[in-house]
This record gives C-alpha cells, structure tokens and sequence, in this order.
C-alpha cells in the first residue's frame, strides 16, 4: 500500500482505479461529524455506504490509512476545483476525527501536517492545493468546520498562506473573476463562492455583504497562486 509509512493500515474495500490514468494534484480535508473515530472507521469501511478515504486522523493523533494513495477513494462525490470535476481520481482525502462543533486537537493537527507534508513530497502537491470539503462542493458541504484552523498548516507551508491584502490597491477584477481564476465554480453563484471563501480565509467574517477586503484578499491570492506555480495557466 502506497502511503505513509508510520500509519496503521485499516484497509477499506470502497475505492477503484483513478480515472483517465490521473495522479493526486489536490489533497482534501473533511471531518468525520461522528461521535468517535471507531464510528467513522466502521463508516468508511462499510459496503452499505459506498464512502471512503484515504486516511483518517484521530482525535489522539493516530494516523490510520485507509486506501493506496495510488488507488481512487471515495471521499469527494458532486465536486468542482480549477476545471476538474472528478476530484475523487485527482486527490487524496484525508478524514479528521471532530463532530464539526469543537476544535480540532492539537495532536490531530500535528499529525495531520505531517501527513500532508509526506503527501507532498511523493506527488509534489502544492500548498495551494490543500482544500477543504467545502470550498469543492459549495452549498452541498461544509466540513471541515470553522472550528478547523487553517493558519497552523499555513505556518507550516503545507497549506496556502493567506497573504495580507494590499489594502490600497484598487481591485483590477471583480470578485467572481478572482474567484474562478483561483478554482472555485463560479456557477454556482456569488453567495457559495463568497460563504465558502470566508470560510476559509475570513472566518471572522463569514456574514455580510462582500467587501473591499474580500476583493483585495481574493486578487492578493490569485497573484500568489502565480508566483508560487508560473506554469499554471489561469
């Protein structure tokens, strides 16, 4: 099994092959929403409900491997970031022991930039490419909750720093362009994309109408998204 060498292996029988010889450019973060990490291992287990991961982090740390990284798992579903709609066959998913309503423990949050880390190095994923649930299935997700902090992985460099907004620079793009340009599918119109985007970036400011803020923070990470990867084509 391709993965992380210090993990527990609990093999699932819910993946297949990725698709369209596809390897993993993303790696998505969830949280499991159930009272424990045995409820959630018997879940991503089960042939009844068709659902799996890649890894799953427990509450203590534990770091349990579910499914080959080069296997597709079944984690994702209905989902959409930079033009790929098969996340499952372009990512790795990883499952983060928390009921969405208390904070994430620090064990399982070091454990879990360690994993993402290792992750990194074997298929040269960018930090960029960290997501949440939630900013691939805007309105139908909301995992990991806000009670999830982003900023330790940003720390780290494993996730996208959140850069400070040139607050002085007048906006060359509206909002949706930002948006679309950075990943999220501006289809589903500007309340999931700005809910999902405050998420992530303005957690203190998830309600309101969009802002000037919103519009420099949203070019300020379009622009970094550039220099980080110059290959990558808006």
């Amino acid at each position: 099994m391709i993965g992380y060498s210090g993990a527990r292996l609990y093999p699932s029988d819910n993946f297949g092959p990725r698709k369209d010889k596809k390897t993993p450019r993303f790696i998505i973060l969830h949280h499991t929403a159930m009272e424990d990490a045995d409820a959630a291992l018997e879940r991503l287990c089960s042939p009844f409900h068709e659902v799996s991961a890649h890894y799953l982090i427990t509450s203590a740390g534990e770091i349990v491997q579910l499914v080959s990284e080069d296997q597709r798992a079944w984690h994702a579903g209905r989902s959409f970031w930079q033009g790929e709609e098969d996340i499952n066959s372009a990512s790795i998913g990883i499952e983060l022991d928390n009921n969405g309503k208390v904070p994430f423990s620090f064990p399982l949050t070091h454990s879990l930039v360690r994993l993402v880390g290792d992750i990194q190095s074997r298929w040269s994923i960018l930090p960029a490419h960290v997501l949440g649930h939630f900013e691939i299935a805007l309105g139908r997700k909301g995992d990991p909750s806000v009670k999830f902090d982003w900023r330790v992985l940003e720390q780290f460099g494993v996730a996208q720093r959140t850069p400070l907004p040139p607050w002085s620079q007048t906006r060359a793009e509206t909002f949706l362009d930002a948006a679309n340009a950075l990943g999220y599918d501006v289809s589903q119109g500007t309340a999931l994309v700005k809910q999902a985007f405050r998420q992530r970036y303005r957690p203190a400011h998830v309600k309101g109408p969009l802002s000037e803020a919103d519009h420099a923070l949203i070019s300020a990470l379009c622009a970094q998204n550039e220099f980080d990867d110059p290959s990558r084509t808006a």
